[in-house]
């Protein structure tokens, strides 16, 4: 997931606000599909139209997935966040595409690792996309991490049958959406840990006006993502740092029992990005990607 650096009191991936120690946006080249330079824009109005979302290819939303890697894969740092391997580059095009989505889509356990909390679109884009940039959780057991339960602003919960009770003790019912299933198809709230059926999950978003999705992991959600042909766009940024072993990439997960792993697939590159500037904290040579999949 790509989060920002930001003050040791204040999560990671909670802002997309200016980070502690980051003055000024950077410059960016666009590489392809044609030279272009792009100067600090307050307005970011080349960057979003480049990563303007284009109409649902087949259902009702729009998957965006973005992604920070190192240059040897690591999808974080030593200290398991993304934040320890993003820079100023990243952080620029994470801003806008932010601004541009209706939802953020989140792994409990990321959202708990990079300290989420309830989300804002950034000050100084909010003529980008004028509606609240909410914030959906998708979680097997219904549990909230603690600092979005107890906030003014709960987000929506993507659980299965089993994590229901629970998530309604931690949110408004309304904001719960349980869809999915237990082992044997039935949908039974008693069972904890019952499938969350994504598809399902991103339908009924939708059906709520939140049709252009931003998900920012983490590896296993997106690896689910993935393996369900829900992706539509993967957004990579790779930096130039190199974490050595340890590390996940930025896809994990085993393929579900008695499933069919999907065969790779191609992706079409729409706008690749480059940071020619030489920064404190942020050398040249980060690298922005957007890949365009095909869907099944």
């Amino acid at each position: 997931m790509t989060s920002t650096t930001a003050p040791s009191d204040e999560p990671a991936a909670a802002t997309a606000e200016r980070p502690a120690g980051r003055t000024n946006l950077p410059s960016l080249d666009v590489l392809l599909p044609a030279a272009e330079h792009l100067p600090p824009d307050p307005r970011e109005e080349r960057l979003a139209a480049l990563y303007a979302y284009g109409p649902p290819s087949r259902a009702a939303h729009v998957v965006r997935a973005n992604m920070v890697a190192s240059v040897d894969g690591a999808a974080w740092g030593p200290d398991h966040r993304s934040g320890s391997i993003n820079d100023d580059a990243d952080w620029r095009v994470f801003r806008v595409l932010r601004a541009l989505a209706d939802v953020v889509l989140v792994g409990a356990g990321t959202a708990r690792a990079e300290g989420y909390t309830a989300l804002d679109r950034p000050r100084g884009l909010r003529h980008l996309h004028d509606a609240p940039l909410e914030l959906a959780i998708v979680t097997r057991t219904g549990r909230v991490p603690e600092a979005l339960a107890r906030g003014d602003r709960p987000p929506y919960v993507l659980t299965g049958p089993g994590g229901a009770a629970t998530a309604r003790g931690d949110v408004p019912a309304d904001r719960v959406l349980v869809v999915g299933h237990d082992a044997t198809g039935a949908r039974d709230e008693r069972e904890p840990g019952t499938a969350v059926d994504l598809a399902a999950g991103l339908a009924a978003l939708a059906d709520r006006g939140l049709s252009r999705v931003l998900t920012e992991g983490g590896p296993t959600l997106l690896g689910d993502l993935l393996a369900a042909d829900l992706v539509d766009e993967l957004c990579v940024t790779t930096t130039p740092t190199v974490v050595g072993r340890g590390p996940g990439r930025i896809v994990a997960g085993a393929v579900p029992s008695g499933t069919r792993a999907l065969p790779p697939r191609g992706a079409r590159l729409a706008h690749l990005l480059h940071s020619p500037e030489d920064r404190p904290g942020s050398p040249a040579g980060t690298t922005a990607a957007r890949w365009l999949l095909p869907l099944g």
